[in-house]
């Protein structure tokens, strides 16, 4: 697609041509709020965050 846009073309032609080359939004990086409390938890997050770090010391004795 070309697009022509001349030196002093008036602003209805400029958003016009806008329109035409922007035609979606763009995408702006990840939604978490759409995932906000979908996951129940049964304890503190910080107690399975805890645990998660703690399974690699383990004691081999």
């Amino acid at each position: 697609m070309v697009l022509i846009l001349k030196n002093g073309a008036p602003r209805k032609e400029i958003r016009a041509i806008e329109k035409k080359v922007y035609k979606e939004a763009p995408v702006t990086g990840f939604d978490a709020k759409k995932y906000n409390g979908v996951i129940s938890l049964n304890e503190s997050a910080m107690a399975i965050q805890a645990k998660l770090r703690n399974e690699w010391k383990r004691d081999f004795s």
